[in-house]
């Protein structure tokens, strides 16, 4: 009677906890892309935007 039981738990925890990671790591990826942006300037360590970094473009112009 109660042998069907616990494998019904064991496959509901297990998808819930499987949807769960899948969610958490969409999420964090997400996160990551919209701080990376473009990219990481090897120079600075500054973010990228418009395919320029606004930190060694300025130096470059002298305005520093």
């Amino acid at each position: 009677m109660g042998v069907g039981l616990p494998p019904i738990y064991a496959i509901i925890i297990s998808i819930t906890i499987y949807f769960g990671i899948r969610i958490f790591v969409g999420r964090r990826k997400k996160m990551i892309e919209r701080d990376i942006g473009e990219g990481i300037c090897a120079n600075c360590g500054s973010k990228i935007e418009n395919k320029k970094c606004p930190i060694c473009d300025r130096k470059k112009l002298g305005n520093v």
